[in-house]
Formats: C-alpha cells, structure tokens, sequence
C-alpha cells in the first residue's frame, strides 16, 4: 500500500507551503489545486465554481456552467454539491492509489481512512496566522490588519463547517490527527524535517 501524508490546515497556518516542501523532500506526489483541475475536466464544471465549493458547505447558488452530464442535479443545489464532494472523493482515492503522495485539505484524511495515512493538522495563533498573511499578500493588495482576520476567520469557518458536514467529525479536533503541529512555535524547514524523517 501506498504512503500518504494528508494535510488539513488552518488559513495561514502555512499548511499549503509544508505540503509542498514535504513533497519535494521526499520526492513524492502532492496534490492540492490539482483535484481541482480534474474534477472539473470530469464535471464539466468550471474551476472557479469548484474552487468556491470545495471547503464550502453547501449554499443555493448555481455554478457558472454546467456541462450536459450534471444537467439532471440543476433543480437542487445539494445535489450537485453532494455530486462534486463524490467525485473529488473518486479522484482523491484513484490519486493516493497511483503512488507515493501528500494531499492538502478535502477530507482527505477521512476519505483515505482505509488507507492509513499520516493524518496531519497544522494550526497557528492568530497573531502568527496575521503576520505569514501580511507577507505572502501581493504588493497591490491593501487590506487592513482587520480585513485579514476577518478573512482568516470567514475561512476557517467554513473550512469547519465543510469538514463537519462530509465527515461527521470536528475539524481541527486532535483526535482525528496523527500528528497536530503549531508553526507559530516552529519553522517550516524545522517542521518539514521532522515530518519526513517520522514518514520514513
């Protein structure tokens, strides 16, 4: 059976950044954006509607195209939501099938149970989550210290919510984790090392 690492993060918590390092440090597969893409292909639905949805409970919009396979699922908003959590569930599964990888957010951990991979939670202090946000900003982007924890926190909520929904399970609870780590106590490179040398 295959190794996995699966990485749910807290907005600003650098979870995304240490997946990718992992990743390369071990040589391995890593997907995030990428499940995505191939839901999309298979859906026909549009990236930008997928990306919406995909930490989101489900809301009564509509998605900016359907393709003729999903036209049967347009009289309910559940439905189609439900449908896309599948499919990114199939393609989730078939990834961590074809070899070696870390996968970031998506209930990855509670979809890939059976597979026991390395369950790994990354969080932070608010604080922490406000400065990594203020550097990783663009130049032109001009948000307030306020903004931005009001973005943090908007996110981790419906990030919670989503997880809650498919899994039945709190987010962020140290009891669904192998492994919790706070990057305000420790460096990426510090964290990156020591989770590889633990998944060898």
């Amino acid at each position: 059976m295959n190794r996995i690492i699966t990485i749910g993060r807290e907005f600003g918590s650098g979870g995304r950044e240490l997946g990718l390092r992992l990743s390369q440090k071990l040589g391995i597969a890593y997907y995030d954006q990428e499940i995505i893409t191939e839901i999309s292909k298979r859906t026909e639905l549009s990236e930008q509607y997928i990306r919406k949805m995909s930490e989101k409970k489900p809301v009564f919009s509509f998605p900016l195209h359907i393709g003729r396979s999903f036209h049967y699922m347009q009289n309910s908003p559940w439905d189609l939501n439900l449908s896309i959590f599948r499919e990114q569930s199939s393609i989730i599964r078939e990834m961590a099938q074809k070899s070696d990888c870390v996968i970031v957010g998506r209930c990855a951990d509670d979809i890939l149970q059976e597979m026991n991979p390395l369950r790994v939670f990354v969080y932070a202090d608010m604080e922490a989550k406000l400065t990594r946000c203020r550097q990783r900003s663009a130049s032109d982007e001009q948000m307030t210290d306020r903004e931005i924890l009001s973005n943090i926190r908007r996110i981790d909520k419906s990030r919670s919510e989503y997880y809650g929904l498919y899994t039945g399970k709190v987010w962020g609870d140290k009891r669904s984790y192998d492994l919790c780590i706070n990057t305000a106590q420790i460096s990426m490179e510090r964290a990156c090392a020591l989770l590889s040398e633990f998944f060898r």
